[in-house]
């Protein structure tokens, strides 16, 4: 028998921290004079006022979760943050349509990155920041995130864990899932900010930095520009993008033995040497023809051919060229 008590709390939890969230992009609407840190805080206390008596619902000495409350956990969680990341765009005006903003936010939280809206840059700017903050909780996903903050309700964070990411298991990286569950987060927090600082030296304004790290890492594409990566046609960026795309496809467990310096696990993976092999000689190939087929420098021949080949193995989806 299902016990829904530990699915409501923990329906709370993903309330209060998908407001918490939304209240992030409050400096950058503040900072850049856009109108539209109303509708960010209204939605973030909503979220929080629902949240927080579900998740102080009292439970019982046998309030456990197995493996029915973790996939429920899962499939309302799922449902909740997408439902309530509607509001933002409901409430700043940018669509007056549930369905849109219902389409907008799931492909965000996705990381699918298809999009209702046809003049990006004509959006707020914190509306903007919500958009791409949607892809990069989705990119890990964000039970990951509570498993890693909470020991949830004492046991049973295995089964959300499993019901999440089937990818890595949790022997993998730590026999311990909480604390894998940490680990994933710091890797893709810290690839994050390292690309931000890149992007912004390399000469991205500090909110296009933060808005392309935020969904090159989650592979999902969103960007701040209607004409995507092409806008910003130059080495010094395109070239960090074209490599943290390669590592945000690339297994978590490899890139955690590689920051480790366990270089020797990572070559055993004959995942990531498919896959680097795949992107080497389709670069190659690509490289070629496009050189051969246009009278592009052959620099830039193989730029554009790595950043669209990567951009569509890893489905991040980002254009830097026709």
């Amino acid at each position: 028998m299902i016990n829904y008590r530990p699915v409501v709390r923990f329906m709370g939890l993903l309330l209060m921290l998908i407001g918490i969230l939304m209240f992030s992009g409050l400096p950058i609407s503040f900072y850049l004079k856009s109108q539209d840190w109303q509708a960010l805080l209204y939605s973030g206390l909503l979220c929080i006022g629902v949240g927080i008596p579900l998740w102080f619902n009292r439970l019982g000495k046998n309030d456990s979760i197995g493996k029915r409350e973790g996939y429920l956990i899962v499939a309302f969680g799922w449902l909740t943050m997408v439902t309530f990341g509607t509001l933002p765009y409901l409430f700043s005006g940018v669509t007056k349509d549930f369905t849109d903003a219902f389409f907008e936010t799931v492909s965000g939280m996705t990381t699918t990155g298809a999009s209702i809206f046809t003049d990006i840059e004509a959006l707020p700017y914190g509306i903007l920041y919500w958009r791409s903050l949607t892809q990069w909780i989705g990119g890990m996903g964000v039970i990951v995130l509570t498993v890693a903050i909470f020991p949830l309700l004492g046991i049973g964070g295995i089964e959300l864990f499993v019901a999440e990411a089937p990818g890595p298991t949790s022997d993998k990286i730590h026999p311990r899932i909480r604390e894998t569950a940490k680990r994933l987060w710091y890797i893709y927090v810290s690839l994050t900010a390292v690309l931000t600082v890149i992007l912004y030296f390399a000469g991205m304004t500090p909110y296009d930095a933060i808005n392309h790290a935020l969904t090159t890492m989650a592979t999902g594409g969103f960007s701040t520009k209607n004409a995507s990566m092409a806008h910003f046609d130059v080495p010094a960026i395109q070239y960090p993008i074209i490599l943290f795309m390669f590592l945000a496809g690339v297994n978590y467990t490899v890139l955690y033995y590689s920051l480790m310096g366990k270089f020797k696990k990572v070559w055993r993976s004959d995942e990531f040497k498919a896959y680097l092999l795949v992107v080497g000689v389709l670069g190659i190939i690509v490289t070629l023809s496009v050189h051969h087929a246009t009278d592009l420098s052959w620099e830039k021949s193989f730029r554009d051919s790595l950043f669209q080949i990567i951009s569509l193995i890893t489905t991040t989806g980002y254009v830097s060229a026709d």
